[in-house]
């Protein structure tokens, strides 16, 4: 590749992931699902197959999954350049905005009101996921073990089983059941999570304590943001007393009206930690680890899917996130229409993706502006 060449690359990734991050409402698995709009339909820079193998690996990593998605991509599109330009870009909206709240909530002690916003959002949000399960569900469902592995993981996530326990037992099954005539002295590594450390008890309430209490969630912490809510509200409340329960849970719903990935709470705690330097601090440490691990784990990925037994095993996981994404979606459906009025906007926002080919950016913008309007 020409050094022009890389150059153009990194400033497509860079409008690219801008722009995703701006819009990005409702949580990974619409991030995914506007990533695969943009990435695999639009631009064509990867096959689904691709991109599905890259969510599965995400799922076995510590970290924000769509967030590692976004550095994936960046990483494949333009090496460790991309990778950066990708991540960075990705978070940079959503930091911004949580890091200006953050400010006005220091100031005023509160959280300022926009449900009317995502009222309109919500509701588009759930047409582009539909969107998104469909296509990768037909690429995911390849055949009768890998089928059986979605119907098995959205049974799991209604049941209330750990999702991480999910993903690796169906991936191990269906592995299995696809390489039981092989050999079976072949000896294939497996792509096992990878947490390095332990969240433990600060002394000093310095940026650099926050740096480090954020590393260490960064690097250990699967699942959602209620999963990290649960590990905040243990140390920084309870154990360090840090911050106040209602400082958290304001923390939290500020993660959660804002777009991009909801761990840019810790750019909001940071803040009320230790100010400007705090929240840098907390920014960079919670997503370090991300950046770190998939510039170690994506040049393995095609290796692992040339194997019989790592491609059977990623097979499982493919099915099985995409089984966890259906679970989601529906929890966020319920969330979302509430009245005669979001289920027309999720009809219509239907109609759009499927028929028309709408691209979601706009979709989220007119679903925001009708909102707005009817606030007015």
């Amino acid at each position: 590749m020409s050094r022009h060449q890389q150059n153009q690359r990194l400033k497509e990734l860079a409008q690219v992931f801008l722009r995703l991050g701006a819009i990005a409402f409702g949580g990974p698995a619409a991030h995914i699902a506007m990533m695969d709009d943009e990435v695999v339909k639009r631009r064509q820079w990867m096959s689904r197959e691709n991109l599905l193998d890259l969510i599965g690996v995400t799922n076995l990593l510590p970290g924000p999954n769509s967030t590692e998605l976004a550095i994936h991509i960046g990483y494949e599109r333009a090496g460790w350049a991309g990778l950066l330009v990708a991540g960075s870009c990705f978070i940079l909206p959503a930091t911004a905005l949580v890091w200006l709240l953050a400010i006005v909530y220091v100031r005023y002690q509160t959280v300022p009101q926009v449900e009317w916003l995502l009222y309109g959002i919500k509701p588009v949000i759930i047409a582009i996921v539909l969107q998104a399960l469909w296509k990768l569900g037909k690429k995911a469902a390849k055949d009768n073990p890998t089928r059986i592995a979605g119907i098995v993981a959205i049974a799991s996530y209604f049941a209330g089983f750990n999702e991480i326990l999910c993903l690796l037992s169906i991936a191990i099954a269906v592995m299995l059941i696809k390489n039981w005539r092989y050999d079976r002295g072949t000896n294939n590594g497996l792509l096992l999570p990878l947490g390095m450390l332990a969240a433990g008890k600060g002394t000093i309430i310095g940026w650099g304590s926050v740096f480090w209490f954020f590393l260490k969630i960064g690097s250990i912490l699967y699942g959602s943001g209620y999963v990290l809510l649960a590990f905040l509200q243990q140390d920084l409340v309870e154990r360090n007393h840090w911050l106040t329960s209602q400082q958290l849970l304001d923390a939290v719903a500020i993660g959660q009206i804002t777009p991009g990935p909801v761990f840019t709470t810790a750019t909001f705690v940071g803040y009320l930690l230790a100010g400007n330097a705090g929240a840098i601090a907390g920014t960079v440490g919670i997503f370090l680890p991300a950046f770190l691990l998939v510039g170690i784990i994506n040049p393995w990925v095609s290796r692992l899917r040339q194997s019989p037994w790592t491609g059977g095993f990623l097979d499982g996981i493919n099915a099985a996130s995409w089984g966890l994404m259906v679970g989601v979606t529906y929890i966020l459906g319920r969330a979302a229409l509430i009245d005669w009025l979001t289920v027309l906007l999720a009809i219509f926002s239907a109609i759009a993706v499927f028929r028309f080919k709408m691209n979601s950016v706009w979709l989220v913008i007119a679903g925001g502006a009708i909102a707005v309007i009817l606030h007015l």
